[in-house]
């Protein structure tokens, strides 16, 4: 059995392969896009950080140089605004030049506190703001405090013009110093911005360069890797497909593409085994149809040769024994017309087998068109041709109201023929017989049931009657050949139906047969 079922096997192709060596698609895919995937990554990281330092640069130059030089601006203008006051004040000893003088105070200490807050991680910026305040804080004591206190001021100012200058240009001189760190830490932080935003450029190009070289390598592999070798494995099945069994199915690329073009060949090689097998089965079937033509031939031959030839000695049998008798009656003695009756009954009954083995082999066997058979019709013929039956054995049959169906009329009447025959036959002494045909539709088919009250089968038996020659009784009891129920049986099968025996019947028998309704079949079909 293995060896019959490895036969079979690598004759439809279906042999185990082994995975080709290399790399599959899978892979080449999964570590490209890793591959990709990183260095997208990387572009990525490198941009945010980039991104994150010019954001860096930009918020030191918003948030911190340029605040910065705008409050050394104002605190250069609270001190001249100082200045100017005293000196007014000084020269003309009147108290609205105060006014300018006590303004620039205000504006001193916000500058002051602003230049703090943002110079507080700055030491370069604390120490010129130490610078200023110390300078201005010695103008202020030596020079602005005592005029501004003063009810008479201008001696005073007088007195003090030159050191109130000295000590005021120095902290213009102080001043000058811290604007122009702060310019040059503004300027620093402009170039740096200028700087992060050349480097950002270039680096959402190279990016963007990056990207669609990616794209266009990957597009690029997939056509070599991948999109070629399923043409080419395409352009094999094509040819496979429209006829070339022969054309063998080679693969190339990735493992897996390889193993996929293996199977396909594997299964284009299981067609062609199998279409070399299928050529050499229907020429062994058109060797055995043309045997089986030869064979009918010689069965119709045969035929008529049983129904002329054979049945001619038969006939001349019983009738040379019927005249040996006529002229010889008065020499004969009981036992001799015994013999002579046993020869002429004899002789009889094989015509009779005959003539029934003939009926059956025709069954099937000589093609005719079937017709509308009505039934009901056919059932009335049936009975009068078993009138005398009928008649002798006191049988009532009836029937319900019989269909018109498609068949062969002549076996149609046949089976009515003897399914009634048997009902008749079969009868209980007990009883007179009673027959009923009953029709019933049932699944795009007819149902039948002839039922009588007889003597009934046994349900073991009920699938051996259908066989030809078992009989279930002697001659003597029923005289028959056992070929009745066969005959049905193939008459209803060439028909489309079947035929059993019901054993849950009883008194008697009930044979249920089924013949196709061919019209509501069709009717069924063209409504799917």
């Amino acid at each position: 059995m293995d060896t019959v079922g490895q036969d079979d096997s690598e004759r439809r192709g279906t042999t185990p392969r082994p995975m080709p060596s290399g790399w599959t698609t899978r892979r080449w895919l999964g570590i490209g896009t890793a591959g990709a995937l990183t260095m997208l990554l990387g572009l990525v990281l490198c941009g945010a950080w980039i991104f994150a330092r010019s954001t860096a640069i930009n918020t030191r130059l918003v948030d911190h140089s340029t605040p910065a030089l705008i409050a050394s601006v104002r605190l250069e203008s609270a001190l001249v605004n100082q200045e100017t006051g005293i000196r007014g004040y000084g020269i003309t000893g009147r108290p609205e030049f105060l006014t300018p003088y006590r303004e620039g105070l205000a504006q001193q200490k916000a500058a002051v506190r602003q230049l703090r807050t943002l110079g507080r991680a700055d030491t370069t910026a604390r120490r010129d703001l130490d610078q200023v305040q110390s300078r201005a804080a010695r103008w202020q004591s030596r020079i602005a405090q005592p005029v501004a206190g003063s009810a008479d001021p201008i001696p005073l100012a007088q007195d003090r013009a030159e050191e109130g200058k000295g000590t005021f240009d120095a902290v213009r001189d102080a001043m000058a110093v811290q604007q122009r760190h702060l310019q040059a830490e503004r300027d620093q932080a402009r170039g740096d911005l200028q700087d992060a935003r050349a480097l950002r450029n270039w680096t959402f190009t190279a990016i963007a360069l990056v990207i669609l070289a990616l794209t266009a390598l990957i597009f690029v592999a997939l056509r070599r890797g991948v999109t070629t070798h399923l043409e080419r494995l395409s352009a094999d099945a094509r040819r496979v497909a429209k006829g070339d069994f022969n054309h063998v199915v080679s693969g190339s690329g990735p493992a897996d593409l390889r193993l996929l073009a293996a199977d396909v060949d594997a299964m284009r090689a299981g067609l062609a085994a199998e279409l070399a097998f299928r050529d050499t089965a229907q020429a062994s079937l058109a060797a055995q149809a043309a045997d089986l033509r030869r064979s009918n031939s010689e069965l119709e031959q045969f035929a008529y040769v049983a129904s002329h030839d054979l049945q001619e000695p038969l006939r001349k049998v019983a009738s040379f024994c019927q005249l040996l008798e006529r002229r010889y009656s008065d020499r004969l003695d009981d036992r001799a017309r015994q013999y002579i009756a046993f020869a002429v009954d004899g002789a009889n009954r094989m015509q009779g087998l005959i003539n029934d083995l003939l009926a059956f082999s025709r069954v099937g066997r000589l093609l005719t068109d079937h017709v509308a058979v009505d039934l009901d019709e056919l059932f009335k013929g049936t009975l009068d041709s078993l009138g005398m039956a009928i008649e002798e054995s006191d049988a009532v049959v009836t029937h319900d109201k019989l269909p018109i169906l498609e068949g062969e009329r002549t076996q149609l009447g046949m089976l009515l023929q003897n399914l009634i025959t048997n009902a008749i036959k079969f009868r209980s002494p007990d009883r007179l017989p009673s027959v009923h045909l009953s029709a019933r539709r049932a699944d795009g088919a007819w149902e039948f049931a002839v039922t009588d009250n007889g003597i009934g089968i046994e349900a073991e038996f009920a699938e051996r009657v259908f066989v030809v020659f078992q009989r279930l009784h002697t001659r003597e009891e029923y005289p028959g050949n056992g070929i009745g129920l066969a005959l049905c049986r193939k008459i209803v099968e060439y028909h489309g139906g079947t035929i059993t025996i019901d054993p849950s019947h009883s008194p008697g028998t009930r044979v249920v047969f089924t013949l196709l309704d061919h019209h509501e079949s069709a009717a069924a079909q063209v409504s799917q």
